[in-house]
């Protein structure tokens, strides 16, 4: 019986100079996938359409702070303020006969720490000297991967806020700039409040330092005295 013999095909294994080209080839297509995220990210804009986005951003704070207004009115009546943390103040700078209809003429703010209200009983006028502490903060938006942040743009402590530590800014209520000098003049000493300016009551159409133009903004003021 004569036996046949049988080959078995050869192990297919690439040569050293088609793994070194294949490699290359990825390492420069990582490369260039890297430098198209670099360029994408460094071209992305966080504040595009900035005017609108702000419009929507204090249109949605307004509309959260009346409803939860009202639903206090509904239920409770004139004790409304004790069961709402929630307030909504024209601004003081404009004529109080001056009826634009505009919700963007009202600061909206909303009491920090309900059960630790200030102990004060007097607010303060324009002339008065005040002292407070707070960080100013820009609408939340995101970064070119879809993060969202905050922009801090002033402060007088970081952190959480501890009043043996915070550095408060002594000053007369007029100094302040149109939504900020509202909000004054509806704290006592004591109070913290979290205070949401419009633009239209801050800067406007104006930019300052690192303030975009058209920035609503939010703000958190703690009053020592």
């Amino acid at each position: 019986m004569k036996l046949k013999r049988i080959h078995f095909p050869k192990e297919t294994t690439p040569s050293l100079t088609g793994r070194v080209r294949g490699g290359s080839l990825l390492f420069l297509l990582f490369l260039f996938l890297v430098s198209c995220s670099k360029d994408d990210s460094s071209e992305y804009d966080p504040y595009y359409d900035w005017q609108s986005r702000n419009d929507a951003w204090f249109y949605g704070i307004a509309d959260q702070a009346r409803s939860a207004i009202n639903a206090a009115k509904k239920e409770y009546g004139d004790d409304w303020t004790d069961h709402c943390t929630w307030r909504m103040y024209k601004s003081l700078m404009w004529s109080p006969y001056y009826q634009s209809g505009q919700v963007t003429d009202s600061i909206c703010m909303r009491l920090l720490n309900p059960e630790a209200t200030g102990k004060g009983t007097t607010y303060p006028i324009s002339t008065d000297v005040v002292s407070v502490a707070f960080q100013g903060y820009l609408m939340p938006t995101t970064d070119a991967f879809g993060n969202s942040f905050e922009t801090m743009f002033t402060n007088t402590y970081s952190g959480t806020f501890d009043p043996e530590t915070a550095t408060f800014n002594k000053a007369a209520v007029s100094v302040y700039r149109n939504g900020f000098y509202t909000a004054l003049h509806y704290m006592v000493t004591g109070d913290s409040w979290e205070v949401y300016i419009p633009y239209q009551l801050f800067y406007n159409e104006s930019a300052q330092g690192n303030i975009p133009a058209y920035s609503s903004v939010r703000f958190i003021i703690h009053r020592k005295e």
